[in-house]
């Protein structure tokens, strides 16, 4: 493996970077399962370009938020656009140009990897599917898993497979739930390197759900943090660390769960 991607898609963009109109736009979204309330009034934008990650303790209403924006569930209220399209009415304008990873959702344990790959290439009118899947499966060094059936992999190479499901179409907004999930230490830089440079390659939006503080610091440029359903902080890493008087991300989101305003505060508590 190196740093290159082989394969990678032709850039769809002038170059990398935050650019004015936001690719996704979510006002006033609510969800609720019977008596739960698992989204409240979230209302946020997603720069077209960048790297956003959505956090939250389980629980605070990530999978569900990100399921609503790709379609997968409707919600209870509110608007959701992304780019431009209201998902609500006309989200098959934009399907095709969007994808969403995660390896908590299982494809066809029966049949091969690569069988799999090009049911979801022909879902998503992807040309040349064999060299594509090839392509991808270099990229993300599970080309020796291609003929196994997928129910065989390990968590971590189901991870790999599953970006790569995702990826297929080039998409220009890829939401992820748990990019690296179940990957060891190296792969999963590999990976966070993997998809820096297919943003930097395409232009591409991204969206993520982590609970890894470390790898958030690394590639997102924004962050929204989730507790309870609804949105109770944001900023780059960079500005909440500082607001909250931390020496980084994890010690933010402790913070956070733990319902307390900032650092100083909790210290201040403590003394009292």
């Amino acid at each position: 493996m190196n740093g290159e991607i082989p394969g990678s898609p032709p850039s769809q963009a002038s170059g990398p970077g935050l650019r004015a109109t936001p690719a996704i736009e979510v006002a006033g979204l609510r969800k609720d399962f019977g008596e739960v309330q698992a989204v409240r009034d979230v209302s946020f934008t997603v720069p077209a370009g960048g790297t956003t990650a959505l956090l939250g303790g389980n629980g605070a209403g990530k999978t569900t938020t990100l399921s609503i924006l790709v379609g997968l569930l409707l919600p209870t209220a509110g608007t959701v656009r992304v780019l431009g399209e209201d998902m609500l009415r006309h989200r098959y304008r934009v399907l095709h140009r969007v994808n969403y990873s995660t390896p908590y959702v299982d494809i066809p344990h029966r049949l091969r990897v690569g069988d799999n790959l090009r049911v979801f290439a022909g879902l998503y009118g992807v040309r040349r599917a064999g060299a594509r899947i090839a392509e991808m499966a270099e990229g993300l060094d599970f080309a020796h898993l291609l003929k196994r059936p997928y129910g065989e992999l390990s968590a971590g190479q189901k991870t790999r497979v599953a970006l790569a499901k995702a990826l297929l179409n080039a998409p220009e907004v890829l939401l992820m739930d748990e990019p690296t999930a179940s990957l060891d230490p190296d792969m999963a830089d590999y990976v966070r390197g993997y998809l820096k440079d297919y943003q930097r390659r395409t232009g591409a939006t991204m969206l993520l759900a982590s609970h890894n503080m470390a790898e958030v610091e690394r590639i997102c440029d924004h962050v929204l943090i989730l507790r309870g359903g609804g949105i109770v902080a944001e900023g780059t890493p960079q500005e909440l660390v500082r607001r909250y008087g931390r020496e980084n991300l994890e010690e933010v989101f402790i913070d956070i769960a733990r319902d307390r305003r900032n650092g100083r505060d909790a210290e201040k508590e403590a003394q009292t």
